[in-house]
C-alpha cells in the first residue's frame, strides 16, 4: 500500500493526504480526487467518530440547558411568592369565613323555623369551595396552554364579577350561580396558577415557600372573622360582598407577577410560531400521571379524607350558638383554627424539605388521623375552652396537610406533569368537600343537632389516612426492584467486559505468536 493508504490498528490513517482528508470528511464536505483511494471501512469509521462527536455536542448543548433552567430560588420568586400568598389568602380566607356569613344568610332569608333552611343555605358555601376544585382539571389544561399569567388574570377577573353580582341579588337561589358557581370558578382559575408557578421559581426551598404561601389563607382566617361580624352588624351582609370585592380586585394585579420562567427569546419565539397551530391531544389531556399507580392511589386517599373536611368551617359556628348561646364568642374558634394552621403550614413545610421522597406522604397521614379523632371530639366538649383546645390542634394539622399538596405532587409525577396532576386531584376533591356540608345540615335539620354529624365527619380522614399508608410503600418496592435491576445489569457488563478482555488477551498472545513463527 502506498503511504496515503496505510491505515493504524486503531484506525488512523498515516500520511498528509488522508489527514487532510479526514479533516475534510469531519467538516461534512466532499473529499478530493487525491483520497478517493482511502476504503469504505475507513470512511465509516470516521463518520462514525463524526457522529459521535455530535451526539456529545448535544449532550453538553442540553446540560447547559437544564443548568440554565435551574430555578433561581429567589430574585423575582419572592415577589411570585407574596403575590401567591395573597391568592391564597384572599381565596380561602373567605371560604373558611363563610361560617360567619352562613349564620348571616340565615337571619337574612330565614325564618329560623325553616327545616330545611340550613340544608338549603349550606349549599351556597359549599357548592362554592367544591366548585373551586372541581374546575381544577380544566383550569390545568388552561394553564399548560396560555400560562399562569393570563390563567391567574382572567380567574381574578371572573371572580370579581361573580362577587360583586352576589351583593345584588335578594333571595337564596341565585346565590347559588354567583356565589357558588361565578365567583368560585373565578377564584379556581386563579387558585391553582399560584401553585404552579412556584415551582417554576423555587426548588430547594419549594417546601418552605409552599408553606409561607399556604399561610396566607391562615392570616386571612384570622382577621376575616372579626372584621365580616363587625362589618354584617354595621352595613349588612350585602356591602360586605362588596367590600369582599376589593380583596378580588387586587387579586387581578397580583396575577400580573406571573411571569414565566425561564423568559429566554428562543422559547418565545417558539411559542409565537405555534400560537395558531391546535395543541395535541396529549398536551390538553396528560393520562400520563393515570398510569402512575402511586398517584392512582394518592388520588383515591385524598378525597376519601375530605368528606368531612369542611363540616367544621361551616356548621361549627351554629353548633356553638346551639350548644353555648348567641352571646358565646364563637369568632375566636376560627382565629384559633387560622392561627395553628399558618403556624402548622410554616413549620410542617420546613420539615418538608428535610424528608425524602414519598415518605413525606406519612406527615398527611398523621394529620388525616388527628383530624378525624378532632371532629369526633367537638360534639363531646362541654366546656368552650375545651373547643377551643380542639380548634388549635386541627388548625396545626391542617396546615400540615395543606401545605404538602404541591411538594407530595412533584415527588409522584415530576415537575412536567405536575400542573395536571394537582388539577385531576382538586378535582376529585369537590365531590367530597361540596357533599359533606349539605349533609351535615341534613342530619341537623333532621336529629335536633350536630352531634352525629361531626362523628361521622371524623371516619373519612382515618379511612383515607391508612390508605395514603400505602404510598411509601409501595414506592419503596420500586426502588428496591430498579436497585436489583441496576445491581443484575452491572453484574453482567462487567461478566462481558471480562469475556472481552479474555479474548482480547489471546488474540494478542496468537498475534504474537504468528509474529514469532
Amino acid at each position: 500500500m502506498t503511504e496515503g493508504e496505510k491505515v493504524t490498528e486503531n484506525g488512523d490513517h498515516t500520511g498528509g493526504k488522508t489527514d487532510a482528508a479526514t479533516a475534510v470528511i469531519s467538516d461534512g464536505q466532499k473529499p478530493v480526487s487525491d483520497n478517493d483511494m482511502m476504503s469504505g471501512d475507513s470512511s465509516q469509521m470516521v463518520k462514525g467518530n463524526s457522529e459521535k462527536d455530535g451526539d456529545h455536542c448535544r449532550e453538553i448543548e442540553q446540560f447547559q440547558q437544564e443548568k440554565a433552567v435551574e430555578p433561581p430560588d429567589g430574585g423575582w420568586g419572592w415577589v411570585v411568592m407574596i403575590s401567591s400568598m395573597w391568592c391564597n389568602g384572599s381565596v380561602f380566607g373567605i371560604q373558611n369565613a363563610f361560617g360567619i356569613m352562613f349564620v348571616a344568610l340565615l337571619t337574612v332569608f330565614g325564618p329560623d323555623t325553616n327545616e330545611a333552611l340550613r340544608f338549603k343555605t349550606a349549599w351556597v358555601g359549599s357548592l362554592s369551595m367544591g366548585m373551586i376544585f372541581f374546575c381544577s382539571p380544566i383550569v390545568s389544561i388552561f394553564t399548560d396552554l396560555f400560562g399562569c399569567r393570563k390563567t391567574a388574570v382572567v380567574g381574578a377577573a371572573v371572580a370579581f364579577i361573580g362577587i360583586m353580582c352576589s351583593s345584588f341579588v335578594r333571595s337564596l337561589g341565585p346565590l347559588y350561580f354567583t356565589y357558588g358557581i361565578i365567583f368560585a370558578c373565578g377564584c379556581s382559575f386563579a387558585y391553582q396558577p399560584s401553585l404552579v408557578i412556584l415551582g417554576h421559581y423555587f426548588k430547594k426551598r419549594l417546601g418552605l415557600v409552599n408553606g409561607i404561601v399556604t399561610a396566607g389563607s391562615s392570616f386571612f382566617t384570622i382577621l376575616l372573622p372579626l372584621f365580616l361580624e363587625k362589618l354584617i352588624e354595621n352595613v349588612g351582609l350585602f356591602n360586605t360582598l362588596r367590600f369582599l370585592s376589593i380583596f378580588m380586585f387586587i387579586l387581578f394585579l397580583a396575577g400580573f407577577t406571573y411571569k414565566p420562567w425561564p423568559p429566554t427569546e428562543k422559547k418565545n419565539k417558539s411559542d409565537k410560531k405555534n400560537s395558531f397551530k391546535c395543541p395535541s391531544a396529549s398536551k390538553v389531556f396528560n393520562v400520563h400521571v393515570w398510569k402512575i399507580l402511586v398517584y392512582r392511589i394518592w388520588a383515591f386517599g385524598i378525597p376519601t379524607a375530605l368528606f368531612g373536611y369542611f363540616v367544621p368551617y361551616v356548621h361549627l359556628m351554629s353548633h356553638v350558638e346551639e350548644t353555648f348561646g348567641k352571646d358565646v364568642n364563637k369568632e375566636i374558634l376560627l382565629m384559633c383554627l387560622g392561627i395553628t394552621s399558618g403556624i402548622g403550614r410554616l413549620i410542617f413545610g420546613r420539615v418538608a424539605d428535610c424528608v425524602p421522597g414519598t415518605k413525606k406522604v406519612y406527615l398527611q397521614v398523621i394529620s388525616f388521623f388527628v383530624i378525624g379523632f378532632l371532629s369526633m371530639m367537638i360534639p363531646l366538649c362541654n366546656a368552650f375552652g375545651g373547643l377551643i383546645a380542639v380548634c388549635l390542634l386541627m388548625g396545626l394539622f391542617d396546615g400540615c396537610f395543606i401545605c404538602l399538596m404541591a411538594p407530595i405532587a412533584y415527588e409522584l409525577v415530576g415537575a412536567e406533569n405536575v400542573s395536571q396532576a394537582i388539577g385531576f386531584l382538586l378535582g376529585l376533591m369537590s365531590i367530597p368537600m361540596t357533599v359533606g356540608p349539605p349533609v351535615a345540615g341534613f342530619l341537623r335539620d333532621r336529629l335536633g343537632s350536630y352531634d352525629v354529624a361531626f362523628y361521622l365527619a371524623g371516619v373519612p380522614p382515618i379511612i383515607g389516612g391508612v390508605v395514603l399508608c400505602f404510598i411509601p410503600w409501595i414506592q419503596g418496592r420500586k426502588l428496591k426492584e430498579k436497585e436489583a435491576e441496576k445491581a443484575e445489569s452491572g453484574a453482567a457488563e462487567k461478566m462481558l467486559d471480562n469475556t472481552h478482555n479474555a479474548l482480547g488477551k489471546a488474540e494478542e498472545q496468537h498475534r504474537n505468536s504468528e509474529s514469532v513463527i
